[in-house]
């Protein structure tokens, strides 16, 4: 009788669902860390398994969190790691969990007590990003996935840069958080910031958040991960995709635990000011299993390093930042899931972040401060219905970015004589609108099929002002609508409205026409509208020749997307691909300070040859290899015009070789060392008429801000100190090879060439968290950009890396 006890308390934490997961299924599980009765009833839940267990106080046992597309047996054996407890199969769909009672302690109570949280098991990586949930083995192309909440509190403070950091095919421009350039690959345009489409796609979960408009730069609080698609990513992704996406994912509200997590650390760099970072999330379930809200909130000040000679001011590149997330899941049944999210975050810089390289590595001298802010709100519904492996997602938002940049426009004189200090504005508003609509199949082994449509709308409204000061009082000299400077000349205040309106179908479809040999085909079809015109224009532009332009910037554009794949696995462990695939941009309009002209789409084609062995972070060692060869047509670039406004035009036709390679060796399970290298051979092959007139016979031209290698080494650790602390160490170094701001001779100027480091060290104990932080160990001060003002092309410009810093902080969870 008493071998049948356990039967007789069995407590039921979980009921079938009624699709009922057989032992070998895996299914996309997400569970917050917490207790393991919690834990039971969320997984059985997700699965429809049917849980059970032995003893009552098991319930109490502590577990991890666990993500990611299991079985039910590895998530439970992910669950009940490091405890005394042990897992019993009943049949295909039941399962019992029963303590495992050593000899000593056999034939006397058991006193639950709380189990120091272990590195939970890697699981198989899902290229959710693919939109059809694609095994990584069976995913034909390159993809850097950053997951299992690998952001510690340090890296998710710094947003962007700590992802480029960890991702050696991922750049940027250097101009201050909230207004770079972000690009992936080789595919970048220029450094200059101004009307033109990005390069690369960004998105939370399925909401697109940028289109004509720098990086957003959000932190990376409270995320499950990020994925890096390289590109282009036409046929998915459509428009700005020329280089690749990242897709950031965001917890999800749990519908079961109410819990969350603060941290809050204290920042010292040298040669500058200190800084601070806080953050919190908290996950309330408000209806339990059907509706929860899960907000985050953080603030972020990053002390300046750079001391302008000329104003006696030190420390003047301050950039403080705050904002928050809200998400709100209504789970009506086990088939429906909605989500309503909300996004805030404002960035303020209090002056450039650029020194003068013949002043001092951090020196620079400018007669007016040159402050910039960004301003960032988005708000999203995303529903999903499942039916067995048939899945439907509709996914609508809308995004409203305002960012304000300045200039010093001190050096610009029309007369050539000594000018007054004069400050040039603009301000970019964009608003955006996108809805997508699909239908998703997803079968064994990365089979099934996509089909969906989409509609976005984008405008773009960009303002310049020129304010000059009176080189006696100091005082603005400004006329509304027609700037002026204190001699009365007037300067270009011209701006440009764009709007344009995308409508699309796309499809992809995944088979096996033979056994171990994959074929994947897609397309998209897109019908883009776009509508251009002047805003504010000055008297140097007549109005009839404004009204000829506008006329001209109606348009109506269509254009089809193919891409094709090829991938065999029939080596044991091993993937071989071949993919072809195309981006596109499309045209729009641009305006300087004598004419308005048209400008062509680009496109970019891309043949890559690829193969992956072993799955990082699963196999002891992990191998991956890509070569591409991208031809790209009529590149559009943001340039300069004579007197330093930022406008747009096609640079000409270019190609771009790129050779990659990474390897994760995983020797002992709590090291793992990993490296890449990326080798970008780029050239401008039939360049522009005016770019061929900027440049000197025979000048190789390289395509702008991208480097010519570059490469990363990192190492991390975990190990057990006592029986309830964690120590984890992780360092790693990033190498950043040459680049050039643009093309010809005047932007050509080198940049880059520089070396990065970290290291964190975390003890965990329970709840509580302490770290510390280091970032550029060895007190380097690389040139990461060469842009300073462009109303002065000609000045030794250099951002430098930011000094040696280091942070302490900590973390505590509930």
């Amino acid at each position: 009788m008493a071998r049948h006890a356990d039967v007789l308390i069995v407590t039921a934490l979980a009921m079938m669902a009624a699709s009922p997961a057989r032992a070998a299924d895996r299914q996309q599980i997400s569970i917050a860390p917490g207790h393991l009765g919690e834990a039971a009833i969320a997984l059985g839940r997700q699965t429809g398994a049917s849980i059970g267990m032995s003893d009552q106080s098991l319930a109490g046992i502590a577990t991890p969190a666990v993500a990611g597309r299991l079985s039910v047996e590895a998530a439970l054996k992910r669950l009940i790691k490091g405890s005394d407890a042990s897992i019993r199969r009943i049949d295909a769909t039941t399962w019992r969990i029963v303590r495992t009672a050593t000899a000593r302690e056999q034939g006397r109570p058991h006193i639950a007590r709380p189990v120091a949280q272990a590195a939970p098991e890697p699981a198989d990586i899902i290229v959710t990003a693919s939109k059809r949930d694609t095994p990584l083995p069976r995913y034909a192309g390159m993809v850097d996935v950053v997951g299992d909440d690998a952001f510690t509190a340090a890296e998710a403070a710094g947003g962007t840069a700590s992802l480029i950091f960890r991702v050696a095919s991922l750049s940027s421009t250097h101009a201050g958080e909230g207004r770079n350039k972000l690009f992936i690959r080789a595919i970048a345009d220029s450094g200059v910031a101004g009307p033109t489409q990005a390069t690369s796609g960004q998105y939370l979960g399925d909401m697109r958040l940028n289109y004509a408009a720098p990086d957003p730069d959000l932190r990376l609080y409270d995320m499950q991960g990020v994925e890096v698609l390289e590109g282009p990513q036409g046929t998915l992704y459509g428009a700005g995709s020329l280089g690749g996406i990242v897709r950031m994912i965001p917890n999800a509200p749990d519908l079961v635990r109410t819990g969350g997590q603060a941290s809050a650390g204290l920042s010292a760099t040298q040669h500058g000011a200190p800084g601070g970072d806080l953050s919190a999330t908290i996950n309330l379930p408000i209806l339990t299993e059907k509706i929860a809200l899960r907000v985050v909130g953080y603030g972020v000040q990053d002390g300046g390093y750079i001391d302008d000679v000329l104003r006696n001011r030190h420390d003047v590149n301050r950039i403080r930042t705050y904002g928050g997330r809200a998400a709100l899941r209504f789970a009506p049944n086990e088939d429906w899931t909605m989500d309503l999210t909300g996004v805030f975050q404002r960035i303020k810089g209090d002056d450039a972040q650029y020194a003068e390289k013949d002043i001092g590595e951090l020196e620079r001298a400018s007669a007016v401060a040159q402050p910039y802010s960004s301003s960032y709100a988005l708000a999203n519904l995303r529903i999903e219905r499942q039916w067995d492996n048939l899945r439907f997602i509709s996914s609508t938002g809308f995004v409203h970015n305002v960012l304000t940049e300045s200039y010093d426009a001190t050096q610009y004189d029309p007369f050539g004589a000594d000018a007054p200090a004069a400050l040039f504005r603009q301000r970019n508003k964009v608003d955006i609108f996108s809805t997508e609509n699909r239908i998703v199949r997803d079968l064994d082994n990365g089979l099934g099929w996509i089909l969906g449509a989409s509609y976005l709308e984008s405008t773009s409204d960009i303002h310049r002002s020129l304010t000059s000061y009176s080189a006696d009082i100091m005082q603005p000299q400004v006329i509304p609508g027609v700037p002026m400077y204190g001699r009365g000349m007037p300067a270009t205040s011209t701006g440009v409205h764009n709007r344009i309106r995308e409508a699309t179908l796309f499809g992809e479809a995944s088979f096996e026409p033979v056994r171990g040999l994959i074929a994947t085909v897609g397309g998209r079809l897109t019908n883009s509208r776009l509508t251009g015109e002047a805003l504010d224009p000055i008297a140097l532009l007549s109005l009839a020749a404004i009204a000829r332009a506008e006329a001209q910037a109606n348009r109506n554009e269509t254009i089809f997307l193919p891409s094709f794949s090829l991938l065999t696995d029939a080596w044991r462990g091993t993937t071989i691909y071949a993919r072809f695939q195309q981006g596109f941009r499309p045209g729009g309009l641009a305006v300087d300070d004598q004419h308005i002209q048209r400008f062509r789409n680009d496109r970019a084609s891309t043949l890559e040859l690829g193969f992956r062995r072993g799955i990082p972070g699963v196999d002891r060692i992990a191998l991956t290899g890509n070569l591409a060869y991208t031809r790209w047509k009529d590149i559009q670039a943001d340039v300069t015009d004579r007197i330093g406004i930022p406008t747009t035009d096609n640079i000409g036709d270019g190609r771009i070789y790129t050779v990659e390679g990474r390897v994760v060796v995983r020797p002992i399970p709590r090291l793992t060392l990993d490296g890449s290298i990326i080798f970008n051979d780029s050239r401008l092959n039939r360049p522009a008429q005016f770019v061929r007139l900027l440049s000197y016979e025979g000048q190789s031209l390289s395509l702008p801000n991208v480097a010519n290698l570059g490469g990363r080494i990192g190492v991390d650790y975990r190990a057990r100190v006592g029986d309830e602390m964690q120590l984890h160490l992780s360092g790693s170094a990033r190498y950043v090879g040459k680049s050039r701001l643009g093309v010809g001779p005047i932007l050509g100027r080198e940049q880059g060439n520089y070396v990065d480091t970290a290291f964190n060290a975390a003890l965990t104990r329970g709840p509580m968290q302490w770290s510390l932080s280091l970032t550029n160990l060895f007190d380097s001060s690389g040139n990461r950009f060469s842009l300073g003002t462009p109303f002065d092309i000609s000045g030794d410009y250099v951002t430098p890396q930011r000094p040696r810093t280091v942070r302490l902080g900590m973390d505590f969870a509930f």
